[in-house]
């Protein structure tokens, strides 16, 4: 009897299967396989869910702007509903659409100086994404939107991560994101406005400054800036910043790159200053068009407060008002908290905005400025984690305010 070998090189082999080239189909699943492996390595389970949550709220929006359609015709007598889109084609979006065809001063017309048309208020990083994207999408109002939709699945994102960074527990990235989608102000996510595409750069250019990536965070800065004057008050955030991670990482070589988000100002006041001879036409066209002069913050408050509840109550405009006075008590609140955390960039970026939009004549667009303080999304989030009823309170007495502002807008009946 032949003695039993161990060595598995001994044994005898099956004949090898023929090679065979993989079909169409077998092809197609490796590149499905493949595609979904890139993806999950993007995207966590907490990231879907996000994402999954934003697509609902915006699924909301969309069924109530075509409702409102119908609850408010465009003609009454003939009840037409008007056009799919009309909706979400109101107040500012005009302008930005105006200066996306037209540019600013078409055919060297302007400056100008009437109540209704004052374009150069708006800054030009809006209507350039909105031409560019136009090329793609012929209808303007879909290419508005489409900017939106995409610019606000990269905030909600990077709202979440920013969360989970300040709060370990693993619900906090969701918590915020729901607060901030469903907040009074949240249809102007959802429509051709600029808070989207600004949080879209502002909030991932904040991610970068956490991991010490100036470069990167100052150029996202400088894109958030030419979309909002808002950006420079990031920008003073993110000095504040790096000034604090001096003392640990004794790393002066980013420095140059803080001025990166002034150079977008720059190059709108020169462009502005040589069409109409003024430097600041962008601010005097804010004044003449909304009222936003200087003027003391008391003066401001006691300006709002009598067209809350004065004589603004006979023009349907006083409960816009009182939002706005409301808001400004929150956004003080949110500095004192901030302040009492030490999180100096925070705090100085939300007390920028509440400077701003606290001492003009009277306050404009203050709820909507909320959408941009972030702070304020992780702090409700926290608080909900510390008091499980605080969710529920929050959701049952702003989802009807959500409704009544998104209603507005979308009617045309909208102020601020």
């Amino acid at each position: 009897m032949p003695p039993i070998s161990t060595d598995v090189r001994d044994e005898p082999h099956p004949p090898a299967a023929p090679r065979r080239s993989p079909g169409p189909a077998t092809r197609a699943g490796r590149v499905r396989w493949g595609l979904r492996v890139r993806a999950s390595r993007r995207l966590n389970p907490g990231d879907r869910d996000i994402l999954w949550l934003y697509l609902s709220t915006r699924i909301g929006i969309w069924v109530t702007a075509y409702c409102a359609r119908w609850l408010f015709p465009s003609d009454p007598a003939t009840q037409d509903p008007g056009a799919l889109l009309a909706p979400f084609q109101h107040w500012d979006w005009d302008h930005f659409q105006h200066i996306a065809d037209q540019g600013y001063f078409p055919g060297q017309a302007g400056p100008w100086q009437s109540d209704w048309d004052n374009r150069e208020a708006f800054f030009p990083g809006f209507p350039l994404v909105l031409r560019a994207v136009h090329l793609l999408v012929p209808d303007w109002g879909l290419a508005g939107l489409t900017i939106s939709f995409v610019s606000g699945a990269v905030a909600v994102l990077a709202l979440a991560r920013i969360t989970r960074h300040h709060l370990p527990d693993a619900e906090a990235g969701r918590r915020a994101v729901l607060f901030f989608l469903v907040s009074p102000c949240a249809v102007f996510l959802a429509v051709g406005y600029t808070e989207a595409l600004f949080l879209a750069l502002a909030l991932p250019a904040w991610i970068a400054a956490q991991r010490h990536h100036w470069p990167l965070a100052m150029a996202l800065t400088a894109a958030a800036t030419a979309v909002r004057v808002s950006g420079l008050f990031l920008a003073a955030a993110l000095a504040v910043h790096f000034l604090l991670t001096l003392r640990s990482t004794r790393n002066l070589r980013p420095l140059p790159w803080l001025a990166l988000p002034a150079l977008p100002l720059a190059l709108f006041s020169w462009y502005l200053r040589a069409h109409t001879g003024d430097w600041m036409a962008w601010k005097h066209a804010q004044e003449r068009g909304w009222f936003r002069s200087f003027h003391t913050p008391w003066e401001a408050w006691s300006n709002t407060w009598s067209n809350a509840f004065g004589h603004a109550q006979s023009t349907g405009y006083a409960f816009m008002f009182q939002a706005e006075l409301v808001t400004m008590v929150v956004g003080v609140a949110l500095l004192v908290v901030l302040a009492r955390k030490r999180r100096w960039p925070e705090t100085v970026y939300v007390a920028l905005s509440l400077c701003a939009l606290g001492t003009s004549f009277w306050y404009v667009s203050i709820p909507r400025a909320a959408l941009l303080w972030w702070p304020l999304w992780i702090a409700l989030a926290a608080w909900s984690l510390r008091s499980p009823r605080f969710k529920t309170l929050y959701l049952c007495t702003v989802a009807p305010l959500t409704t009544v502002f998104a209603l507005s807008f979308l009617t045309g009946r909208w102020t601020g």
